[in-house]
């Protein structure tokens, strides 16, 4: 069997089953989340996380040297963003085809820089070495209050459905970048400087309110399914509801709409659930759109004719079955 022959998510639990835990201060372990999660004693938990991107697979050709620093840095403070966590630092490994000018490289290193900056972090050290092509390797650390933590499982049948900020948006300019379409600077820089949402994420956690939650940079649906999957539940959401910026609705219709807002990815925003009755608490916490809601089971989106349709689980995946 090939690596092409399974998707990234059935490649990771494989190599996960393989792994065993010694002792018992690992708290959430491989493939088993958006961090790893770590007792060290005292009050808080340690969360790890890291993010390999690569030049061909994860930054378009537009991407200056700048913005490839800044979203290396934010896929990793983004997963510590979906636990609440409050950023430690970054360690970053950059792997530099010889012949790359060093301009570039220190563009890179702005970019890593400014994000860790404007997320209330740093980078804290790391590594270089000589590659075919560049390709950038970062690892997140964070703390959490142990009774603040929020994983992705924890989902219960009636709870409503939430997510920050707007949707759909990196995915539109994905779209527009394959097919040669000019956008404008907004919609590009959702895709190439995406801003991990840190504060929301700690305000979440702070409410107590909230019974799940994860990122969405890998897709809506896909995130959809990786949350019911952890939390033994199903999905409804409906596409009325999700909120889309009247700029991406302009540019995009019917079905490559619904594939930029739901299937597409590279939105950093959080995806969480809240009981019904803790709405009003949560929405202290942060801005934040009611998308649908937890079901017992099944994946659906509700079309904005009323139609009903199935949510598959489709995304940004670095294999996938031939």
């Amino acid at each position: 069997m090939k690596a092409s022959e399974l998707t990234e998510r059935e490649l990771i639990a494989r190599i996960a089953k393989l792994l065993k835990r010694q002792g018992d201060k690992t708290i959430v372990g491989a493939g088993e989340d958006d961090c790893a999660v770590i007792d060290i004693g005292g009050e808080d938990y340690l969360l790890i996380t890291t993010d390999m991107l690569h030049r061909r697979t994860d930054f378009p050709l537009q991407m200056t040297g700048r913005q490839i620093g800044w979203m290396s840095v934010a896929v990793n403070l983004s997963d510590l963003a979906s636990k609440g966590a409050l950023p430690l630092g970054v360690v970053m490994a950059m792997g530099i085809p010889p012949e790359t000018e060093v301009g570039f490289i220190e563009e890179i290193a702005r970019g890593m820089d400014e994000c860790a900056g404007k997320s209330g972090t740093q980078i804290i050290g790391g590594d270089t070495d000589s590659n075919d092509e560049l390709t950038m390797v970062g690892t997140a650390f964070g703390l959490v209050k142990k009774e603040l933590l929020i994983r992705r499982s924890g989902a219960k049948a009636g709870d409503l459905v939430c997510v920050t900020g707007t949707i759909g948006t990196a995915g539109a300019a994905l779209l527009a970048l394959d097919k040669e379409i000019p956008v404008s600077r907004e919609i590009l820089k959702a895709l190439f400087e995406p801003f991990p949402r840190i504060n929301e994420g700690m305000a979440l956690a702070e409410s107590r309110a909230v019974s799940s939650m994860m990122d969405i940079s890998d897709g809506l649906a896909l995130s959809l399914h990786d949350m019911g999957k952890a939390s033994g539940a199903g999905f409804k959401i409906y596409e009325n509801r999700l909120p889309v910026l009247p700029i991406v609705k302009k540019l995009l219709k019917g079905g490559e709409l619904l594939e930029a807002v739901v299937y597409t990815g590279g939105d950093f925003e959080l995806l969480f659930t809240v009981a019904p009755g803790k709405l009003q608490k949560v929405k202290k916490a942060c801005p934040l759109t009611v998308i649908g809601e937890v079901v017992k089971e099944g994946f659906s989106i509700e079309r904005a004719n009323g139609s009903v349709e199935e949510l598959k689980a489709r995304g940004y995946e670095h294999f996938g079955k031939d």
